[in-house]
């Protein structure tokens, strides 16, 4: 959007405020920026360089040297885009920056050095100093130590009103009909503080104290001094007395903790505070012609970066957008469409970085490097591919740890459940087909079930088996509640074990509960049957959705021909050759119904507190395993989260785990949600593995991760972490029957855990797709 004549906006538009807004003067925009930190500033000296005609504003209610804390961090990508920008800001950018690659992570008395990562931090105070000067150099008009206008007027007088003041932005609040921002507190306390010496490389540091776990996060951002966070969860916190110290008396306290880190030197404050993290999200980032930038729309952990380059990197697109963009309304919405997926990301890996410190005690006693490399890869950005080409030392310190024989990925290292010991970590996912005959599996069950076997994955996972006519989800699903399905499962076992030896196949045992009689999934999933309806049963009488079937509440006697169901269901599945049996406990099935609040209202023995919820679902797997041969391992796939308020917690669901463990389970298959259809999943990249982490931590059994892994990067990464012990992969088998063979060549692995069947060894390396020979360009010349 140029400062041409009728490029500022449209006829009729109207202002945040309601007003009526004319279409704004011919010559040049009018902007006012509410808030003079980094974002604000940098965006309006982009906006003034782009087109000098435009009158911009910048309202900071504090003094020009007033800010909090002392070092900010910028990536080389944001910095690239500086650069493009505006080549006076980086230059003067470039002269203040520190430098360094390296980061130490020490943890009982011991240290371990990661190199290659790469980055740049200047003092908070030398940045605004660089921004005010820049400003004032184009024109832009700074007005220090003053309120900005009434927002109506603003809105009223501006062609543009930019937002950035802030976490606890009074802009947001005023608009929050229309933003709808979510503000999210979190368990750590914090304090921003410095010392007056260069630390030598990024620095994470453990102390274990008599009250409980404290880290500090530590880096230098000047050739004298680094900034210097500490942080804790809020119980030790107050524990340690914190709660009760001023703030000469907090810096004592932490530069004594922290002395080793510090070298005995004192640390300083500039009115430095505990305070908690508090994530903002918003749903729309404009109205009208305001629009948010920087904390006011988005925060993320400072443990994956700086807020200030999330800031930056908001003034960058908005000035693009609106100098691409014909309009202010459409400008405004290309900032929104380029910036919000980035931010989502970020916060994605923000919040999982912030909740592996919350829950820091569950690693402390991993052996070093595994330590370290978790730390490392907590935000899943840093992966172990990544980190090999890094640091290829550091990684191959932490493979040989963990066991990794020279040359062997760790998802390629073997894993043992009671008499089965898989060849590698890798399984194929239960996943509905929907394409049984009466319950009967036929040929497509074959060809899915034996392709995905000859695939290279250790564990090949049927789909959910249902133990009873009335246990189906849709007419579709397969069964064990016969002879004649038995032995044509018989028929699909013995293909796998013939055809891809030392690959094992299980069967998932379960109920659809309240979520069966259903169309197949592309007919309109959790939708009932048009006809041909059965009678559902469930925990309680609740249907799963409305519109949907109204089960009935199971009696004793029900229960009893149900947990007879699952116990006949796996004697066939033995003598139908399965080398694993999992009971299906998860997404709002049959024995999920009872385990969640949201879904088991009973008052007699089998519901109420969590103890008595358990107690049908242990009845059902202690009957399986009763019958189940010994040798052959039973593992038991969990909701760990119903994505709803009021549903399952995290301790809770370590207490599931624990239970069923301690009943016999070799493993959990920790999966979450699909229990209730108003929940709220938080997506991304494998986002479910932070239960299966906590579960194998807490209670202390092996665990299968599962939910969005999708790359082998992935699963080294999470293997090698210790957050799992196997991976369980649906999609991906889906597009890839081959993955993990695949997975295998690509990493140059061909050792004993990745087998090629021997007419497909002609395929095992990837196919030359173009002309490689062709002689390469030696000199260009000028014309």
């Amino acid at each position: 959007m140029t400062g041409e004549r009728g490029g500022h906006g449209e006829p009729g538009a109207r202002g945040a405020d309601g007003a009526p807004k004319a279409a704004p003067a011919a010559e040049a925009l009018k902007v006012a920026v509410i808030g003079g930190g980094p974002g604000g500033l940098y965006a309006a000296a982009l906006l003034k360089r782009l087109d000098p005609a435009r009158e911009i504003t910048v309202w900071e209610r504090n003094a020009p040297e007033d800010t909090f804390g002392f070092g900010v961090v910028l990536s080389d990508e944001t910095l690239g885009g500086i650069e493009h920008a505006d080549p006076v800001v980086f230059e003067a950018l470039r002269q203040e920056f520190v430098r360094w690659d390296d980061i130490d992570i020490v943890h009982r008395g011991r240290r371990h050095t990661s190199s290659g990562h790469g980055f740049a931090a200047l003092g908070r105070r030398r940045l605004l100093h660089i921004l005010h000067e820049r400003c004032r150099s184009l024109g832009v008009a700074l007005r220090f130590r003053t309120e900005a206008p009434d927002l109506g007027a603003l809105l009223r007088e501006h062609d543009l009103v930019i937002a950035a003041d802030g976490v606890h932005s009074a802009t947001r609040a005023a608009h929050a009909d229309v933003f709808r921002p979510t503000v999210t507190g979190h368990r750590c306390r914090y304090i921003w503080l410095a010392a007056d010496f260069a630390l030598d490389a990024f620095r994470f540091e453990i102390a274990e104290t008599e009250h409980g776990v404290m880290q500090l996060h530590g880096y230098p951002y000047a050739a004298d001094a680094s900034t210097v966070i500490v942080e804790m969860r809020e119980e030790v916190w107050r524990a340690a007395g914190f709660d009760g110290m001023d703030e000469q008396e907090s810096l004592e306290r932490c530069a004594k903790i922290f002395a080793d880190a510090l070298g005995g030197r004192p640390l300083r404050s500039n009115k430095s505070a505990w305070t908690t993290f508090r994530t903002v999200v918003n749903e729309r980032w404009s109205h009208g012609n305001l629009v948010l930038l920087g904390d006011a729309a988005h925060t993320a952990h400072f443990s994956i970066g700086s807020g200030t380059k999330l800031a930056v990197e908001d003034a960058l697109a908005l000035a693009a957008c609106l100098t691409e963009q014909p309009s202010l309304e459409r400008a405004l919405t290309a900032y929104e469409e380029e910036r919000k997926p980035v931010v989502a990301s970020t916060q994605r890996a923000a919040r999982a970085s912030l909740e592996w410190f919350e829950d820091l005690r569950l690693h402390l006693d991993q052996p070093p490097h595994q330590f370290a490399f978790n730390l490392l890869t907590r935000s899943r950005r840093v992966t172990h591919d990544n980190l090999r080409l890094r640091d290829a030392r550091f990684t191959e310190a932490v493979e040989r740890e963990f066991g990794c024989p020279p040359g062997t990925p760790p998802m390629f290292t073997p894993f043992r459940l009671r008499g089965l010991t898989l060849r590698n970590r890798v399984v194929v996912s239960p996943m509905d087909m929907y394409s049984a005959v009466d319950g009967v599996p036929g040929d497509f069950h074959l060809v899915h079930l034996g392709a995905r076997a000859l695939g290279g994955a250790a564990l090949v996972m049927t789909e959910m088996v249902c133990v009873s006519p009335e246990g189906r989800i849709t007419p579709g699903c397969a069964g064990l509640w016969t002879g004649r399905q038995a032995e044509a499962w018989r028929r699909i076992t013995e293909f796998v074990h013939r055809q891809a030896p030392g690959t094992a196949i299980g069967v998932q045992l379960g109920h659809s509960g309240r979520k069966g009689s259903t169309k197949l999934m592309w007919e309109g999933m959790d939708e009932p049957l048009p006809e041909g309806n059965w009678p559902l049963v469930a925990a309680s009488p609740l249907p799963y959705k409305p519109g949907s079937q109204v089960p009935r509440e199971l009696s004793r006697s029900q229960l009893t021909d149900i947990r007879e169901q699952f116990a006949a269901a796996a004697v066939r599945a033995a003598r139908a050759g399965f080398d694993l049996l999992e009971l299906h406990c998860a997404h709002g099935y049959l024995l999920s119904g009872f385990l969640s609040p949201l879904t088991n209202h009973r008052t007699d023995a089998y519901g109420g507190s969590p103890e008595r919820r358990l107690r049908f679902p242990l009845e059902v797997f202690d009957a399986v395993r009763a019958v189940w041969p010994a040798e052959r391992p039973m593992t038991v796939r969990i909701s760990a989260t119903d994505w709803a308020e009021g549903g399952t917690t995290a301790e809770e669901a370590v207490g599931i785990a624990r239970a069923f463990a301690a009943h016999g389970a070799d493993a959990i298959d920790v999966s979450t949600g699909q229990v209730v259809a108003e929940e709220r999943p938080e997506f991304g990249r494998s986002y479910q593995t932070p239960f299966a982490d906590r579960i194998r931590h807490e209670a202390g059994v092996p665990v299968i991760a599962v939910g969005a892994i999708s790359s082998w990067d992935d699963v080294n990464s999470l293997i090698l972490a210790g957050r799992t012990d196997l991976c369980a992969l649906a999609r991906p088998h889906l597009y890839d029957p081959h993955w993990a063979l695949h997975a295998a060549a690509e990493q140059g692995y061909s050792g004993p855990a990745a087998v090629w069947p021997a007419p497909y060894r002609a395929g095992s390396r990837r196919p030359v797709t173009g002309r490689t020979d062709a002689p390469k360009p030696r000199l260009t010349l000028g014309g």
